[in-house]
């Protein structure tokens, strides 16, 4: 069954490459509109939501027929949907940030983790417990990462000099084995996904500092849609937000089903049980001031403040250069 379904994924994302056309005007079966979503990076525990919105209909209802691609890196996937070669996209913030300033015909219809999960992550028997704790320690990052930017930051707001802990450098895939192998005290990543991935892989036990809850908030994934997309069909962008919405609404409510439907229509997922502590730590993390992916201009002007002041963001202008708040605040 899951063969199936990855040949027929595969088969979609090699006609989208070939037309250079993600956003396809073909009706799909029943006459619903097909529509494609490439994540941020291979399935995980966050992306549960979508999959449960498949198997439950809430796309379909909406008159979209989704295909859930896997993604490699936020950076990639927004340059898929700048040039039409996926219909939406489901990537980090401050990547779409500077994507947009680099001249990217994209734009954000909502970030939905309105908590950052960027994190510094690490073992606990390392008995770290504040970021002091990290004086003399070597921590693992990847350059051009928003985490590694405004790292030094984040230790100057937390009373340390940068001098005072040693940043390695890692690739991105590496980060995880650099940690496991003892190579590093800690590595800066996506709490939710990592942390649960490492304690599978290792059988110990990893505790974390998140950045937000030491005086720095980057918001997080949300999606993102070409421009000339939403001024071609602003209605079928209307209709993916609401079926989304929905998706995550329920699955918060039945994270069970929501880690059955991903294990069964996903491709390359994390064991069950890892998946529903990404899900469960993920969650958390939308916030409760309304709708999933309804944000404030003050949330945004936060990460673009960082953004500029941090990691070279450019001529960073107001949010709404780079996010459309119409869709996702929908009545």
């Amino acid at each position: 069954m899951k063969r199936t379904a990855t040949a027929l994924v595969l088969t979609t994302a090699l006609l989208l490459a070939a037309t250079g056309c993600g956003d396809d005007d073909t009706a799909g079966a029943g006459g619903d509109k097909r529509a494609t979503l490439t994540l941020n990076w291979v399935p995980y525990g966050e992306h549960a939501p979508f999959y449960y919105g498949v198997q439950k209909g809430f796309y379909a209802a909406e008159g979209i027929n989704l295909k859930i691609l896997p993604g490699n890196g936020s950076g990639n996937t927004i340059k898929q949907v700048a040039q039409k070669q996926t219909t939406f996209g489901w990537a980090d913030s401050p990547v779409l940030l500077k994507s947009v300033a680099s001249g990217m015909p994209v734009r954000s219809l909502g970030s939905y983790l309105e908590k950052g999960p960027a994190s510094v992550e690490f073992f606990a028997d390392k008995k770290i417990r504040t970021p002091a704790d990290l004086k003399g320690k070597t921590v693992g990052g990847t350059p051009g990462d928003a985490l590694y930017a405004t790292f030094p930051a984040w230790l100057e707001k937390n009373g340390l000099k940068q001098g005072d802990v040693k940043v390695v450098n890692v690739d991105a895939a590496g980060k995880i084995a650099a940690l496991a192998e003892g190579k590093v005290d800690a590595i800066m990543g996506f709490f939710h996904d990592q942390a649960p991935t490492i304690e599978n892989r290792t059988g110990k036990k990893v505790d974390v500092l998140l950045f937000a809850d030491y005086g720095m908030n980057l918001l997080g994934t949300g999606l993102v849609a070409n421009t000339q997309v939403l001024k071609d069909d602003p209605d079928l962008a209307r209709r993916f937000v609401r079926a989304t919405q929905k998706s995550w609404t329920e699955a918060a409510k039945d994270k069970a089903g929501a880690v059955a439907a991903m294990s069964e229509l996903a491709e390359n997922e994390p064991p069950a049980e890892v998946l529903t502590e990404q899900l469960t730590l993920a969650l958390p993390l939308i916030g409760t001031d309304g709708a999933p992916g309804v944000n404030t201009d003050a949330q945004w002007r936060e990460t673009v403040d960082l953004m500029s002041r941090y990691a070279a963001l450019k001529n960073p202008g107001a949010p709404d250069a780079y996010w459309d708040a119409s869709y996702a605040a929908q009545g």
